[in-house]
């Protein structure tokens, strides 16, 4: 008999799975009581899942002698078959030790064999299951990992100095441009949602959101229903020149698209409107007839119509656009001096005036930073009279005391009135805030203190219209103080007068506030104390107005009639008013660049009745030669005979008229019977 067989009489074999059980106890950590109890649990139920481990239950147990406790887990079910079968193996050795090896060695093997499958059918599928489960637990985590490496690998690969940057972080306000555009800000309903709720602005969209015309996603506005569906407006964006970083673009007319617009020009000096709607059933989207509805619409009190035919013209603009067009980088650049251009920098303003309207100031701020961005240099509608409003009613205070700050040393916005009274405004909201510090808020209170005082100082013209604006009476102090007086208003130049009634008209709402107004009274009684002081700074400011605001820029005149503010309109002058100002194209600039011009006008005298040409005859400068028009085809003979009957009966008639003679009435004496001609 050999030793291996020996020892597995003996029972060695059989405490080799305990001690690794052991072991493998040994290394688990310890687990509270309840943790200990569901996984004893989770191990019955997977051993009762598993089918292999019944088949070998029910093998141990017809193989076993007397084994009356059920098992409790896997593991000992294989002790207890180990244990049953080497004390039938003792009881065999005991029996036949006279028998002969050969007979006895078969039977170890067949018994070992035996134990053999029973050890792998009980006590390696718990294990391997156990196994699985370490496996579940571990593979996402495995998986993040190695997911997150490679990101950062890949990021790493990317931020390598090669000309590209990823952002893994959005910008602050403080760190991005001053005139940052974002595109969710351009959107109305973002900000309204912002005050009333998604559900109250949506209302009923969402539900008819699935029955919607296809139309392309926009920025500007949002595509509505009622549109017709877009096709070819005739339109298209070409970029010119890339240089100092801008990128220089303009929009481009077809020959379909110019001869809508000579046919808008007749409609235009037909001062017919049904004319422009005519032409607007044709060609649904041509610009310059929304722009010049929209503006009739207004004028009749429909502002609801006039809001969706500016954004309709919006829409279209926004259609044409380059790819590489954007209106958020900054560097995209529209000349305002090319005609074509002019329509889209009227639209967005005239889109910015019905959002303020609308109660929007956010977002017509966004509109305001747009305008001014798409040329710069220019300015050609004059945004910095405005943008002040917007951000005030936006309760952006810090943008605007950016603006001033950064803007200050190369524009001097100082020496514009609503700059000089806007940004201590603004300082003054901010110092009200209640999560400054103490010193943060008095650093506030003193520089919104000394800035209006600065401007009370430079513009006293503002201070009583302002007034009588809100509605407040002046202390007897100011009323009586020559500073504050009338002769100040009467004295201060044109160009000054305008911008003084600009800013009232238009910021006054701003500061009839209780507490503004009384913040502001302070002012301008420490204001006259600092008169009756002789500060150098009134006899500095006056001498300033006094050489500054002789000249006014085209860009504010054309900024002033599109404000339609009665006030600074009446202060314009003759030479700007006298000249016809059209809503498409307000005063536009002199050194305008003009790619296509309108043919002459065809004048149709032969076409139009005998009695027409008849009274157009009368006129001196008539020459029916000049009036003829030039027909070609197989009608040209036609209207040439025509012509020569028209001709000689006009000829007919003058003769007639000329010799047309009018009898005097015969001249009476009254002679007085006395002869001395004296009346009674």
């Amino acid at each position: 008999m050999s030793s291996r067989s020996l020892r597995k009489l003996r029972g060695e074999r059989v405490q080799e799975p305990l001690n690794h059980q052991e072991e493998e106890e040994e290394e688990r950590p310890l687990e509270p009581a309840p943790l200990r109890k569901q996984r004893r649990n989770k191990k019955k139920k997977a051993a009762a899942d598993n089918l292999y481990l019944l088949i070998s239950e029910a093998d141990a147990e017809n193989d076993a002698v007397t084994e009356d406790h059920p098992a409790e887990e896997p593991d000992s079910i294989n002790l207890r078959l180990k244990d049953s079968l080497t004390e039938e193996k003792d009881d065999q050795t005991e029996a036949a030790q006279n028998t002969e090896n050969e007979e006895q060695e078969k039977k170890i093997e067949e018994l070992e064999n035996e134990s053999d499958v029973l050890q792998t059918n009980s006590s390696n599928k718990p294990k391997r299951k156990k196994k699985r489960k370490r496996n579940r637990n571990s593979a996402p985590v495995d998986a993040q990992e190695g997911a997150t490496d490679d990101i950062d690998s890949i990021l790493q690969e990317i931020e390598r100095p090669n000309g590209f940057h990823y952002q893994t972080h959005s910008l602050s306000a403080e760190s991005r441009p001053l005139l940052y555009v974002e595109h969710r800000n351009l959107n109305p309903e973002t900000e309204l949602k912002r005050y009333f709720g998604a559900r109250a602005v949506l209302g009923e969209q969402r539900s008819k959101q699935r029955h919607r015309p296809l139309h392309r996603s926009t920025w500007l506005t949002t595509p509505k229903d009622t549109w017709p569906r877009y096709t070819k407006t005739g339109i298209s964006m070409q970029l010119l020149e890339t240089k100092g970083g801008s990128q220089y673009f303009s929009f481009e007319h077809n020959r379909d698209y110019q001869q809508a617009q000579f046919k808008f020009l007749d409609a235009v000096d037909s001062m017919d409107p049904n004319n422009i709607l005519a032409l607007l059933r044709v060609n649904p989207h041509h610009i310059d007839s929304l722009l010049q509805l929209s503006d009739i619409c207004r004028m009749q009190e429909d502002q609801e119509m006039a809001r969706d035919l500016i954004e309709k013209a919006l829409y279209c603009f926004e259609s044409a656009f380059h790819p590489v067009f954007s209106l958020t980088n900054g560097n995209s650049r529209l000349d305002y001096r090319r005609a074509e251009n002019r329509s889209f920098f009227l639209a967005l303003y005239k889109h910015m005036i019905f959002l303020e309207k609308r109660g929007c100031p956010r977002t017509a701020l966004e509109f305001c930073k747009l305008i001014r961005c798409l040329d710069p240099e220019g300015d050609p509608l004059c945004a910095l009279l405005i943008i002040d409003l917007l951000a005030l009613r936006a309760r952006e205070y810090a943008f605007l005391i950016r603006l001033y700050e950064e803007w200050e040393f190369h524009l001097n916005l100082s020496q514009l009135p609503n700059f000089a009274f806007s940004v201590p405004l603004a300082y003054y909201h901010l110092s009200q805030r209640e999560d400054l510090s103490d010193t943060e808020r008095t650093q506030k209170q003193e520089r919104a203190k000394r800035l209006i005082q600065n401007a009370l100082i430079a513009f006293p013209s503002v201070l009583m219209p302002l007034l009588d604006q809100c509605g407040v009476q002046a202390d007897q102090a100011v009323l009586s103080h020559k500073f504050f007086g009338f002769e100040v208003q009467i004295r201060q130049p044109s160009a000054l007068k305008q911008l003084v009634a600009l800013f009232i008209g238009r910021n006054w709402m701003l500061w009839k506030e209780a507490r503004v107004m009384t913040w502001l009274e302070e002012n301008v009684k420490e204001v006259l104390r600092r008169v009756d002081a002789k500060d150098p700074l009134v006899q500095e400011s006056e001498d300033k107005r006094r050489i500054r605001y002789q000249n006014v820029p085209r860009n504010i005149y054309r900024h002033i009639i599109l404000s339609e503010i009665k006030e600074a309109i009446a202060t314009l002058p003759p030479e700007v008013t006298a000249q016809p100002v059209m809503g498409y194209d307000p005063l536009p600039p002199l050194d305008g660049i003009i790619t296509y011009t309108r043919p002459e006008r065809v004048n149709r005298a032969a076409d139009g009745s005998t009695l027409s040409l008849f009274f157009r005859s009368l006129l001196p400068n008539f020459n029916l030669q000049e009036d003829r028009r030039h027909v070609e085809g197989e009608g040209a003979e036609v209207q040439h005979e025509l012509n020569q009957g028209v001709n000689r009966l006009m000829a007919a008639m003058r003769d007639m008229l000329a010799n047309i003679r009018f009898q005097e009435p015969p001249q009476e004496e009254y002679q007085d019977e006395d002869g001395d001609g004296e009346w009674d």
